[in-house]
């Protein structure tokens, strides 16, 4: 029997935008099994829920118009991705790269997994030309200032953003410009 090759694809998705669903699309190809880790990640203060981000993910994943294989599944995870790719049965983590600013971080990263697991590979996709522009960050920041977000993410996740966080509506907020936006000075106790 020839041995299934699964593989973990890890992020935290806050939210999932049209980038993941490349990657996710194009490294479904290369696996038997490819496993979508949620990370709790608290260190990068998501601003979606774990719960919100995994059933965000999953519509995303079961949408008609998705192109995802049904053998692709989402797990969330608050562990060590090393310790989360050997609970799964992974031989590979699957990275997205974006540019070359991705590039240092990542082969940082790759480095220490090799050296908690060398039997468990990592794999760097590159994104697509039409989305290596795109991150989650840039989408929360264009979001919350009125802009259009989606160029950026399915017409499921805008809906999701623009009901229950008002994001990204296309209706502008004005924002602070000049001496308006600098934070006001701390009075000097007497």
């Amino acid at each position: 029997m020839p041995m299934t090759r699964v593989a973990v694809y890890p992020g935290t998705f806050d939210p999932i935008t049209n980038g993941h669903l490349d990657i996710i699309r194009r490294a479904a190809r290369l696996c038997d099994r490819l496993v979508i880790g949620v990370s709790v990640n608290a260190g990068k203060g998501p601003l979606l829920s774990l719960a919100d981000r995994v059933r965000l993910v999953k519509a995303e994943l079961k949408a008609a118009d998705s192109g995802v294989p049904p053998h692709v599944e989402v797990v969330p995870f608050d562990c060590l991705l090393m310790e989360f790719a050997e609970q799964v049965g992974a031989g590979s983590i699957i990275r997205g790269l974006r540019a070359v600013s991705d590039f240092e971080y990542e082969f940082q990263m790759a480095g220490m997994n090799a050296r908690l697991n060398p039997d468990i590979e990592t794999v760097f996709l590159m994104a697509s030309d039409r989305h290596q522009f795109i991150s989650s960050r840039f989408v929360k920041e264009i979001g919350r200032f009125g802009g259009d977000i989606r160029h950026f993410v399915s017409p499921r996740v805008a809906d999701y953003l623009e009901k229950e966080l008002g994001f990204g509506n296309g209706k502008k907020k004005k924002g602070k410009v000049g001496a308006a936006a600098a934070p006001k000075k701390a009075r000097k106790p007497k």
